[in-house]
């Protein structure tokens, strides 16, 4: 008896948080999903503390639960989304390569796709979390660089 493996590509995880370049890379990670027949998971990663006071004195004080927040903003985010693949989200606590990087792998992504944020020119495009996910990521990791006329960075790992 033989066993039979899945051969169907895995699904696409986009790093997401409120910036146009990470929107950007969510519309490109939706196409390359619809295109593919993959499923997409949008991840945004929050800090360290899920929740914080943000203001009043004694028992007025009051907090806001980011990662709650988060998962608000992911939920706006799928439903804007013109995906015919299936998608879902997750607001995890940590940093944001880490758990990019964790997830990828606990679902078995086959692709993570990234924006630009804070990449001036081509060799910075392995700056902080795009070159941390790069050399910790299980599968392939592409940086969607928002420039005009700039092409995505794709990097594979054998």
């Amino acid at each position: 008896m033989h066993e039979q493996t899945n051969t169907s590509p895995g699904p696409i995880i986009v790093g997401v948080d409120q910036t146009s370049t990470s929107r950007a890379a969510v519309r490109q990670a939706a196409a390359i999903a619809a295109q593919s027949g993959r499923a997409l998971h949008l991840v945004h990663a929050v800090g360290k503390r899920a929740v914080v006071e943000v203001g009043g004195v004694g028992a007025d004080r009051f907090t806001v639960d980011l990662q709650r927040a988060a998962e608000d903003m992911l939920a706006a985010l799928r439903n804007e989304l013109p995906c015919s693949s299936p998608v879902t989200t997750a607001a995890l606590v940590g940093r944001p390569a880490a758990v990019l990087c964790s997830e990828a792998r606990q679902i078995g992504a086959s692709l993570i796709v990234l924006g630009n944020r804070d990449v001036q020119r081509r060799f910075r495009s392995m700056g902080s979390i795009a070159g941390a996910v790069a050399r910790h990521a299980p599968c392939d990791v592409e940086v969607v660089h928002t420039h005009h006329g700039a092409t995505p960075l794709v990097v594979q790992f054998a």
